[in-house]
This record gives structure tokens, sequence and C-alpha cells, in this order.
């Protein structure tokens, strides 16, 4: 009964990080009558501004588009998106002469409008959980720089290389997604407003204004482009984002999941809130965290290409790409809040990952995964052509398998007797030219690991270059991340600003 309990504690405990809708973009305040709200105070300085409405009547704009506001954020108050059911309690606070707030404006590059001011909220959100899930994994990364590990490819031990050189790869995936997200927002931050339904309208609008209000750094130009055909195109880099965090998650997810195969692993996750255990086997530690983590992360694939397939053959101006889920929103804004709960959890899975650098050691000794380096010094120290070496190092490992014998084991008279017998394929001399202090030494991990040479590789002068490398990336990204939410603060001060002084006028 006992166990019954922890287990459901356990996935109560996992279940709430998929729940955590409190995210800063999802709060009261944040939702889409907050964006309409902002809006309209930014619509109302503007066309007062452009002289398309008179100054006392910009200031009954104003403090009706600031009682509904006050209304709307009364307790059970209905708080929509929706201009014309607002547009009811703008005329019902002040008279039909306050809709000219809507001039030259359409509820076509409103919603577009709505869309991207919620996708930069979400987006920077997203991009601050991914600093988080980068620094953890860089955090662990530099508790065992030079361990050594073994690295698989087809599933098979492939070559020994460092623990901190492994998840660094994920680092610099992670690192890559960071700079995509960098480079969209760029282009996501730019305006559609102004627009109308596609065509503008004879009004005098000034979008730059409006962009300038509401914190964006540019316009989307072309009128057209702006609500109807960049809602397809920036939303799909907005979910293709969320996919390749998605992919890398998985992959990471897929090694450590493997690891729990094994009698005794090498890399897993430390009993408790990521752990659960079975009803009936008292041994069992089964990996929670992994398998909801991996689950979430393919219904983020699955809910990402949903966005692409509507928007799949469908003219410009249709609502296929459109979609609004009362409760989720839009579907490129729905894909990144889920993306950053992903990176969420994924953050909590690596802060629990336990580590064994003795067993990971010997789980490479006990394969013949450094045979490689045995090729390549022969060929860098005694000349041998490679092809000569592999040969010999690949009758090496069948003659050690066929004998259940780790490396260490095979005799140096063996080796020779074997090299001999590789040499006459190739018609070279058939005495190994290797001591046997050499041929040992070639064949431990620390060695393989410590004389690679390459750009990027796993010896520890290059793990600690890429790893200050990749902490200087994530302080350059949480710096840009706080200009960024600091832009955005000065130009809401400045909106209020203006729009407080029209009110008073």
């Amino acid at each position: 009964m006992k166990s019954i309990r922890r287990h459901a504690s356990v996935s109560l405990l996992i279940a709430g990080i998929w729940s955590s809708s409190a995210l800063a973009a999802d709060q009261p305040g944040f939702d889409d009558f907050y964006w309409l709200s902002e809006i309209n105070k930014a619509s109302a300085v503007m066309v007062v501004e452009q002289a398309i409405v008179p100054k006392a009547l910009g200031a009954r704009i104003a403090q009706a588009v600031t009682q509904t506001i006050a209304e709307a954020e009364k307790p059970g108050a209905r708080r929509s998106g929706d201009y014309l059911v607002v547009e009811k309690s703008l005329i019902a606070i002040g008279g039909p002469d306050v809709t000219r707030i809507h001039s030259g404006r359409s509820r076509q590059d409103i919603g577009a409008t709505i869309q991207r001011l919620g996708a930069r909220e979400h987006m920077l959100l997203t991009f601050e959980r991914l600093n988080e899930a980068r620094a953890a994994v860089l955090a662990l990364a530099a508790r065992h720089p030079n361990a050594i590990v073994p690295a698989y490819t087809w599933g098979v031990q492939a070559q020994p290389i460092s623990f901190g050189h492994y998840l660094l790869g994920y680092a610099q995936a992670l690192s890559r997604l960071s700079e995509r997200t960098r480079q969209a927002y760029a282009r996501l931050n730019a305006s559609p407003l102004g627009s109308a339904a596609l065509g503008t309208s004879s009004f005098p609008v000034n979008r730059p204004r409006l962009a300038e209000l509401l914190g964006f750094d540019a316009v989307i130009e072309n009128s057209l482009d702006a609500g109807q055909i960049s809602p397809v195109d920036s939303g799909a880099e907005l979910v293709s984002l969320a996919e390749a965090c998605a992919l890398t998650i998985s992959t990471f997810t897929a090694d450590v999941t493997a690891q729990y195969a094994q009698t005794k692993p090498w890399l897993l996750l430390a009993e408790g809130p990521q752990t659960g255990v079975s009803s009936i086997m008292p041994q069992k530690r089964n990996p929670s965290g992994l398998v909801f983590l991996r689950e979430r992360a393919s219904m983020l694939l699955g809910h990402a290409h949903t966005f692409l397939l509507m928007a799949h053959n469908v003219q410009a101006g249709m609502s296929d790409y459109k979609p609004i889920d009362p409760k989720q929103g839009d579907m490129p804004n729905s894909v990144l809040r889920e993306a950053a709960e992903v990176l969420t959890s994924f953050t909590a899975v690596v802060k629990t990952l336990a580590f064994d650098e003795k067993r990971a050691l010997d789980e490479v000794n006990a394969d013949y995964s450094t045979t490689t380096e045995l090729a390549d010094t022969l060929q860098r120290e005694a000349d041998v052509p490679f092809r000569v070496g592999h040969h010999f190092a690949s009758d090496l490992v069948n003659f050690g398998r066929s004998r259940n014998l780790r490396p260490i084991d095979i005799s140096y008279e063996d080796a020779r007797r074997i090299y001999a017998e590789a040499a006459k394929l190739f018609n070279v001399d058939g005495r190994l030219p290797l001591s046997e202090e050499q041929f040992r030494r070639s064949l431990t991990a620390e060695n393989m690991v410590a004389v690679s040479k390459g750009l990027g590789g796993p010896q520890p002068a290059e793990v600690a270059r890429m790893m200050a490398a990749e902490q200087g990336r994530v302080a350059s990204d949480k710096a840009w991340l706080e200009a960024a939410r600091g832009k955005l603060q000065t130009a809401r001060e400045k909106r209020d600003g203006a729009f407080t002084a029209l009110m008073q006028e």
C-alpha cells in the first residue's frame, strides 16, 4: 500500500510539471483582452496625433478604454479578445463616437497583432527556459568534464569520449536553438497593425508610430502580407523552433532511457521526484520523469506539425491557419508555451541525473571501442598503412570476443601472432612494430581521449575551451533576454504615459 501511495504521489508531482500553465504570458493581464486593450491604447494615442479625431474625443475614447479595462478586471468579468465584443462596452460607456478609435483598423490586423504580441511574450519565456536548460547541462558537464564514457553509433559502443564532451554536444545543439530563436524574434517583432483588412484605408494611419507604441522594432510593410500571409510563415517558424527543441530533447531522453536496460547503468535518475516504483515489484525504480518528458516532446512535435498541416494548401485570408482555442489561444503560441513546459521538465531531469564515473569507465573497458586508436597508433608511430592496422585490430577483436576476453586480457604474444597473420594478407612485414607498452597504452580509453587532436574533440583542452565558449554564450543570451524585456517595459511605460496624457486632455 505504501508503494502504491508513493507511486501516486510521484505521478502527481510529475504531472504538476505539465500543468504548469502558470507561466508569465498565461497570467490574467496577458490574455487576448489585455493585448487588445494595449492596442486600443496605442490606437487612441495615434488617431489623436494624426488628427483623425479631435483631442476632446480622444480623451473620451481613452476614458472609455480605461473603464472597459477596469470592468474586465472585476472577478468573473468577461475578458474577450474580439474587438466587436469590446466595442459594445466602449459604446455603452462613451457613446458611438468612441468607435472612431477603429479608424483604419480591422479585426484582421488586430488579430494578427494580438498573435504577435502574445508570441513575443511566449518566445521570451521559452528563451528563458532554454537558457535555464543550457545552464543545467553545462553545470552537470562541469562536475565531470574529463570522465570517460562510451559513445554509441547504431546503438553499439563506438568510441570512448569524455562526459563533458558528450554533454557539450547537446549544449551546442541547444545553443543553435537559442541562435535561431533570437533570429526569429527579430522577424516576429514587426507590427501588422494599421494594415486593416488587407489594403489599409483612406485614413492617415501612422503604422510606424503604432509599432513604436507597442514595442515593435519594425512594421510588416505590405498590408496584404501583414495580416493574411505572414501568419503562415511566421507561425511555421515558431512551431519549427519548438520541433527542433523537441527533437534534441527526445534524442537525449532516448540516450538516458537506454541506460535503464542495463543491470547497472552509469547514468540514471537519482531516486526521488523523477522516479517511480512498481505496485508489485519492490526492486523497480522506473524512469517516470524520462517517460513523461519523452511523451510531452512527442506531443509537442504533433501539435507543431498540426499547424503546418492546417496552413498547407490554403489561400491567403482563410481562417484555417488562424485557429483559436478559447483555453489555449492560437496554435503557434500554444506550441511555444508547451515548448517552455517541456524545457522546464528537461531541466528538472538533468538536475537529477546521477553519473557513475567508475561504472562508465568499466563499460568502456569491457568492450573494444579503443581499437581504432590501435590502428591509428600503428600508422602514426610505426608507419603501418591504416587498412593493415584496421584489419589487425578487427582480427584482435574477434579473437578476444570469441574467448570472452577484455582488451587488457589479451596477451602480447597473441597480439604478435594475430598481427603476423593479418600482415600476410597485405604482403607486409609480419613483425608487430609496437612494444608491449605501446600496445597496452593504445588500447586504454584514457589514452585514446587524451591523444585526440581534432578541433572539438574529447581531449581535456578542447572540452575546457568549448565549455568556456558555451558558458559565454549562455551569459550573452541572458543579457540579450534582459535587454529585450527591458525594451518592452520601456515601450509599455511610454505607451501608458502617452495614453494617460491623452485621457487628461
